[in-house]
Formats: structure tokens, sequence, C-alpha cells
């Protein structure tokens, strides 16, 4: 099963990446699943209908999210009816929508997707080592593929996640930081992994956002309004080649498009 992870979509810049690039990928690779981050899709932070629908439509099979998936009030009634858009399972029980899922690729195939947030650096939630796994112990009793997007700050955190889960999971990748690291190996089990993905968006930018504006607020210390760049438009992420039967993965690819028009 070949399928493509893309890293953070921020903003429109990140859509239009995904519009106009997305098709190309899955006849180069022959993609047969496409998951995608979205958790900074809409105007650089959180989610609405309109912009979910615009990724289903462009061929993001199943939107990831983070620890912005509540910026938008949309989000809360959008969530608990569209299974395709996961938040972080280690959130509360109580919160809305799923953390993971089984979905199927166009031919019928099963795939396992588990969202969940580091907590180094960032808010107090749950485990994420101990509820990553009891999702899994779920998933695999109706595939063996399953990909976990690991949502963290720390690459401590996402490298010890992959340990953990290796053999336990075919894939291990990590969001958050969009900057795309080139650690991307299979781990001893057939888990494959990379620390962060990337970032799907303007690279002439500070993580996305509009250069002036961050360094204005790095400089003063003062609060700043941080607007998404529009330069240099790519689209980061990595292709996984899994075995359907046995759940391991034979290969991780980094890819790097730039959109040229």
């Amino acid at each position: 099963m070949k399928i493509l992870f893309i890293g953070d979509i921020v903003g429109g810049p990140g859509r239009r990446a995904v519009n106009k690039l997305l098709a190309g990928l899955k006849e180069e690779y022959s993609l047969d699943f496409v998951i995608a981050n979205a958790e900074n899709a809409s105007g650089g932070s959180g989610i609405v209908p309109k912009v979910a629908d615009e990724l289903f439509n462009s061929g993001v099979d199943v939107i990831t999210s983070g620890d912005h998936i509540w910026k938008k009030s949309e989000i809360f009634e959008l969530i608990n009816r569209e299974r395709r858009i996961l938040r972080p399972i280690n959130f509360p029980a109580a919160s809305p929508g799923k953390g993971s899922g089984i979905f199927k690729t166009r031919t019928g195939q099963k795939i396992g997707i588990i969202n969940v947030n580091g907590r180094v650096f960032m808010e107090a939630l749950d485990c994420p080592f101990k509820t990553a796994l009891a999702a899994q112990k779920e998933l695999i009793k109706e595939t063996r593929v399953i990909v976990v997007d690991m949502h963290a700050e720390a690459t401590s955190e996402k490298v010890a996640l992959g340990w953990y889960l290796d053999g336990h999971v075919s894939a291990v990748l990590g969001t958050h930081t969009h900057i795309q690291t080139a650690d991307e190996h299979i781990l001893p089990q057939g888990t494959a992994y990379l620390t962060d993905a990337g970032m799907c968006g303007p690279y002439d930018s500070v993580i996305g956002r509009k250069v002036d504006n961050v360094l204005e607020r790095f400089i003063t210390g003062l609060p700043v309004r941080f607007e998404v760049a529009e330069e240099n438009i790519q689209l980061h992420g990595a292709v996984l080649d899994i075995d359907e039967e046995t759940g391991r993965a034979r290969s991780i690819k980094r890819i790097q498009k730039k959109l040229l028009d």
C-alpha cells in the first residue's frame, strides 16, 4: 500500500499547494491513500467546514490535527459528523470527535490511523504512549496497516514514541514544528519513522508566518498579529510503502515539491 502523509497545511497557500500538486503526486507514486495534518489550514490556525471540504475535494482522504484543532468554533459541530477528521486521541474522553479510526482505500484495503499529541513543552494531556498503544490494540483487530501522526514539540518525545511503537504500527510521523527533518528510516521491527514531515505552505517565512511579524515579536516582546506568508510555496511530506499482510514498512521517502505557478 502506498500512502502519502502531508505535513502541516498552513492557510490558503498550503491549500493551494495541495490543490495543484496532489493529483500529480498520486500519479507519480501510485498512491492508494492520502493523510494530511490540517490543523492550521484555515487562516493559519484551526479548520472550518469549507476548508475541510476543499481538502477532501483536492484528494485528501483523512485529516489529522493537533493542539490548534479547537481554534475555530465551527470545528465542534464538524468533527462530530465528519469521521475523516481526527483530533489527538489523548484529549479528554469527553472531547468532540475521535482520535483514531479505520478507513478504506478506493480498492477496499483498510488502514488504521492514530492522531496523538505530545506533552513536552505542550498542554498536559493523557500519556501519548499509553493512549497510542491502547488505540493500536483496537485497530489491529481489523488491519495491520496503522499510521500514527505524533503532533509534538520535542524531537526526543517523537523519537521515543517511534521506538515504543516499533513493530506495533506501520509508521510514526511527526508534525507540529513545520520543519522537515532528514532522519527518515525504518526501525528494527518494521516501523517507518520521520521526526517531522515538514509543512505545506510558504517557505519564505518563519514556519508559515510573515517574517517581519515574527521578528517584531521576538525583538520587542510585544503582542503581534501573525499573518500567513505567501512566497515560495512548497508541499512537504513522506511517501510510505507498507506491506498490507504484515503491516511492516517496505520504505519511506521524504518529498519536497515546489508550487511553480
